[in-house]
């Protein structure tokens, strides 16, 4: 079984990922982990030195790298990667379960917040900027995200309850 989560920013798709792999029996793989020890650059490094166009080619290039694997694993996407070089289109030509870590507006504007300091791309902005670009960025890639072939609902629910919910889901 391969299973792929996608979602924003924040939405837990590594913590949740990390849980609902441990729950069954998956290999655990982050899409950004595994660019950074390919590229042997963490992702803001890669961003800075080369530019969020080489990024977008090699994230491409690397998720179908990891889709070609035969064995099981659960994959953790970054939370753009859905959204450029038909990178859905890839994930959904496969036998991969896509699941969407769905939460609403303001679920994510509050987890954007809490977690600024460890978001390069928001990490500049004053807090009360986040909100219309957390707004903003939901409403571009939300048709993306939507292409998944299951949707769940996070507002209001602990990591671990998501996780347990996706484990009866998909178990």
């Amino acid at each position: 079984m391969q299973i792929i989560l996608l979602g924003y920013m924040a939405s837990g798709k590594s913590s949740i990922g990390k849980k609902l792999a441990k729950n069954l029996s998956l290999n655990f793989l982050d899409l950004d982990d595994y660019i950074s020890e390919q590229e042997k650059m963490t992702i803001p490094e890669i961003f800075k030195v080369k530019g969020e166009i080489y990024f977008r080619k090699i994230e491409h290039l690397y998720l179908k790298e990891i889709l070609k694997k035969e064995e099981d694993f659960l994959l953790a996407l970054g939370g753009g990667t859905p959204c450029y070089a038909n990178n859905m289109n890839e994930i959904n030509k496969t036998d991969a379960i896509s699941v969407y870590l769905n939460g609403n507006t303001n679920t994510m504007i509050a987890r954007a917040i809490k977690k600024k300091a460890k978001r390069p791309i928001i990490a500049s902005l004053e807090d009360e900027k986040i909100p219309e670009f957390v707004a903003k960025h939901l409403f571009e890639r939300r048709p993306f995200y939507e292409q998944a072939k299951i949707t769940i609902k996070i507002d209001d629910k602990s990591k671990k309850e998501v996780a347990l919910e996706l484990t009866e889901m998909l178990g």
